[in-house]
């Protein structure tokens, strides 16, 4: 039996951090059978070993089924938080007066504490703080420059341990790589893993800078820019441009500007995306009341239903499948919601035709664009790329055809890497023998293993000759 077949059939991926609730084999692979594509581990969570056994058991379980699982490791980068509080939370009383101190130490409803050294630095009076995902605000009053600022709740409530802190109107002055990040970094980069998250982004330099390190050791891993600072709204066309994918991440985003720009801003991020060619995720709160409910609400449905009709490459579980109740069904939910959105979708083709003949990937970008144009005419029922970069396949994605997307490819480390991308669907080939002979043999595998059927087209994107990799320059249409 064709192990595929056992696996739901979707187009756009799905993102589950992993946790203490699934870092099981078991659960991985539970998580796997109901749709999950991407494994994400959150460096703010857990450690070393632990982010160890969750990548070894998931490579064990892609050789088991068969399966291309990219894995995803988030950087913290400069995440603010109060220190620890006096047993476990306290209730802040608004009006009343309260002192954050740098340092550590027990918080109360008087006085917390930060790690962040330059906080009493970068601070101003009258501008906001805000607490637990601006559960809570604050204002300055006053700050002394070093360790001390005595502020004003605003509105209060319950405080627990070590929950972030957002400045919205702060200049901050810390790093976009801190110290953790760094060694969090060369633990994901000897574990070979296929995407960084790169967090608060602020500028395209910050994505330079994580670049550069990756380049240094010779490794494959991509960088996703997570947009939640209003400096990278500001910078974004820059960020798009350099970064490899984006992440709209609307838990901090959404405290950090105005709560409702931030619809605006997620189709703004998506259209922009689609232009370009880089894969996109909409991620935090989708389906948070899955925390403790074995069912969504319903505008958590219509929440997840929208980012997908806008075209978003993947949805992101975070809380839900890591520490979540129901890991499991939130993932099927997701699932049967992608489902029914795409076999629903009445969009038309995604036509972005490449506009520039002096670009050095015109020609590859040209024959992905009329692949693309010639399924449609066609009704052909698979494009075929045969890549080594996984560019073709990301550039034919982008287009979002109706064909089904696959990749064939005898670079093991795209072959992961590109489970995060829309539609596109991995197989491992390096019988490159002549261009022919090449897609005589991918139209048999794909008829022996049911993805087409006799008398369907199929379009085939390559380089000639074969060896030529890099440089795709040949469309060819067959009949099986």
């Amino acid at each position: 039996m064709n192990k595929q077949s056992l696996f739901p059939s979707k187009l756009t991926k799905i993102i589950a951090t992993i946790g203490p609730a699934t870092s099981s084999p078991e659960m991985l692979e539970q998580l796997l059978l109901a749709g999950m594509n991407v494994v994400r581990i959150n460096s703010s969570h857990g450690d070393h070993k632990a982010h160890k056994e969750v990548i070894t058991n998931i490579r064990k379980l892609d050789r088991d089924l068969n399966t291309s699982t990219a894995i995803l490791i988030d950087l913290q980068g400069p995440k603010l938080r109060v220190g620890e509080i006096e047993g476990g939370q306290t209730e802040l009383v608004e009006s009343n007066q309260l002192v954050i101190k740098v340092g550590a130490g027990e918080g109360t409803d008087k006085v917390l504490y930060t790690d962040y050294e330059q906080f009493a630095e970068d601070v101003k009076a009258g501008e906001p703080i805000l607490l637990d995902d601006g559960k809570l605000r604050l204002e300055v009053i006053s700050t002394d420059g070093k360790s001390e600022v005595i502020c004003k709740v605003i509105h209060g409530g319950n405080l627990s341990s070590r929950k972030g802190l957002n400045l919205p109107q702060t200049k901050i002055s810390l790093p976009c790589i801190t110290k953790k990040d760094e060694k969090d970094l060369a633990f994901a980069l000897e574990e070979n893993v296929d995407w960084i998250g790169l967090s608060f982004v602020r500028s395209a330099s910050d994505i330079n800078a994580l670049k550069s390190i990756i380049k240094k050791h010779n490794k494959h891993a991509r960088v996703v820019a997570k947009i939640e600072k209003p400096e990278a709204i500001i910078d974004l066309d820059a960020i798009l441009e350099a970064a490899d994918a984006v992440m709209i991440a609307r838990g901090d985003l959404g405290v950090e500007v105005p709560m409702q720009d931030v619809p605006l801003i997620q189709k703004d991020i998506i259209s922009k995306c689609l232009t370009l060619g880089r894969p996109v995720i909409v991620a935090t709160q989708m389906m948070e009341s899955m925390i403790e409910s074995a069912t969504p609400t319903r505008a958590e449905v219509n929440d997840v239903a929208n980012a997908v009709l806008d075209g978003t490459d993947a949805v992101m579980l975070s809380a839900e499948t890591s520490v979540g109740k129901y890991p499991i069904h939130a993932v099927r939910a997701m699932t049967q919601i992608i489902n029914s959105m795409e076999a629903n979708n009445q969009k038309p083709f995604n036509e972005r035709p490449p506009y520039n003949p002096d670009d050095e990937r015109f020609i590859s970008d040209s024959i992905c664009y009329n692949a693309c144009r010639l399924a449609r005419r066609t009704k052909a029922s698979a494009i075929v790329t045969m890549t080594y970069s996984g560019y073709t396949a990301q550039k034919v994605s982008s287009q979002r055809p109706k064909a089904t997307i696959f990749m064939f490819t005898s670079n093991r480390e795209v072959l992961n890497q590109m489970n995060l991308v829309w539609g596109v669907k991995t197989v491992f080939y390096e019988k490159m023998v002549s261009t022919d002979h090449t897609i005589a043999d991918i139209k048999y595998l794909l008829f022996k293993d049911g993805n087409v059927k006799e008398g369907d087209f199929v379009v085939h994107v390559a380089s000639m000759p074969i060896a030529d990799t890099g440089m795709t320059n040949m469309l060819k249409l067959v009949r099986v």
